[in-house]
């Protein structure tokens, strides 16, 4: 199981198998969702500092460099998980907020809003087009969906998510634990 807390143009990873009463880290890992070669993909609805991009010709172009990077990162993610015996079946995308940009009137608050909507479903696009299964959760709904799923405590998940974190080299912050616990809540049948 694939657990992703999406930012802007990247993601955190967590890979999480066994069951849903004894989950196992794998690995965990950061993937580019833009182009480090192109700085402006990573907020492609930037303009300038607090400005959001009107330029169609712009944006599209950014856009579509943000599909590319995401289909190439996917793509060697999967080679990567294939070259080390496993496959991903089902991932779990954590976004910070489902709500629609254009509800929002402050210009520079709905190109975040903008950019998080782009990431998210060029994630989910890229998994889904290779048959990956995604489930969308919003970080504030993930402990207490999977303290519903799972029968645990908020206090509970947030101990057992922590000492998972001993079996990872990198760093284990606030999206990798969030990523690993939507991954874990997903790992049923």
């Amino acid at each position: 199981m694939l657990g992703c807390r999406v930012k802007s143009g990247w993601t955190v990873l967590v890979f999480i198998d066994g069951s849903l009463r004894s989950p196992h880290l794998w690995k965990s890992d950061v993937l580019n969702l833009s182009d480090p070669r192109n700085p402006e993909t990573r907020q492609p609805y930037h303009a300038a500092m607090g400005k959001l991009e009107t330029n169609a010709a712009t944006l599209k172009r950014r856009v579509q460099s943000v599909r590319r990077a995401t289909e190439r990162s996917i793509a060697d993610l999967i080679q990567r998980c294939a070259d080390d015996g496993c496959a991903i079946h089902r991932a779990a995308l954590v976004v910070g907020s489902l709500i629609d940009p254009e509800s929002i009137a402050n210009p520079h608050i709905r190109a975040h809003a903008l950019e998080g909507r782009l990431f998210r479903t060029v994630l989910e696009d890229a998994l889904r087009s290779r048959g990956i299964q995604c489930a969308i959760f919003t970080e504030r709904e993930v402990y207490p969906r999977a303290s519903n799923l799972l029968g645990q405590s908020p206090v509970q998940l947030r101990k057992a998510i922590a000492e998972l974190g001993h079996f990872v080299s990198g760093p284990w912050r606030a999206d990798q634990k969030v990523a690993a616990l939507a991954a874990w809540t997903s790992l049923g049948p």
